[in-house]
């Protein structure tokens, strides 16, 4: 790998883009830099540079854990975990790439416009819902917990029971998975030509991947954490109103 220049690391294997780029290496920079002379320049070790590029894809993912047979507090820890992972590193990477798109190919100078105005705006609505469901509805789930073992405030309980909803909460959030429809749209399902620039295809690899993680993350919240939580609440909804009965 030392002797070859970016452009063909980053052409054999998109994913290197999101390595090199933590290594300081934005590829469309150094694209005719060998990856020695690279790191020469940078001031980093060649040989660790490449045991990361050897295995770009290693990610910490639901598939790898028993998420299943978690209590919910370690569920909402991971799913907590992986809002941290999107939030300062995967999008941050995703908006640089898209910042410094320079298409100069007639098919994706389109593109290029429309990605420049939409991802911010997608962006800027993906954090607001992240930080929403980690203020309201993980909140209300870990009240939930210290209700079920005797250590919640009666008056704070009974508000948020009548507050809250998980049914409802579920309703909404199957309706707001599908976050990245207007971003296939632009970009046609991440089709590439047999002449996309480099540029386009890292951006639609990283933007493909990306939406695999989000499709792993709605699951695990739609399948695990609400049918958990549900059970949960209806038990403590229950305990609740039976002991108001006797006071």
């Amino acid at each position: 790998m030392k002797s070859q220049s970016i452009a063909e690391l980053v052409e054999q294997d998109n994913v290197r883009a999101y390595v090199l780029y933590y290594f300081g290496i934005r590829f469309y920079e150094y694209s005719e830099y060998t990856l020695e002379q690279v790191c020469h320049e940078k001031g980093l070790s060649t040989d660790l540079v490449i045991k990361e590029l050897e295995h770009p894809g290693i990610h910490f993912t639901e598939s790898e854990l028993p998420l299943i047979s978690y209590p919910l507090d370690l569920i909402i820890e991971y799913l907590k975990h992986a809002h941290f992972i999107f939030v300062k590193h995967k999008l941050p990477y995703i908006g640089r790439l898209v910042e410094s798109f320079k298409a100069n190919h007639k098919q994706y100078d389109q593109i290029e416009k429309d990605l420049k105005i939409l991802f911010p705006l997608f962006l800027e609505d993906f954090i607001h819902h992240i930080y929403e469901e980690e203020d309201t509805l993980f909140k209300y789930i870990r009240l939930l917990e210290k209700a079920s073992q005797g250590k919640a405030n009666p008056a704070q309980l009974y508000y948020m029971i009548e507050k809250s909803s998980l049914q409802k909460c579920a309703i909404e959030h199957e309706a707001h998975d599908d976050e990245m429809a207007g971003i296939r749209r632009i970009t046609k399902d991440y089709h590439l030509a047999p002449d996309a620039p480099l540029h386009v295809k890292v951006i639609y690899t990283e933007l493909l991947k990306f939406e695999e993680s989000l499709i792993a993350h709605a699951r695990v919240e739609n399948e695990i954490l609400f049918p958990k939580a549900m059970a949960l609440e209806n038990q403590v909804k229950k305990k609740f109103f039976e002991r108001s009965k006797f006071n």
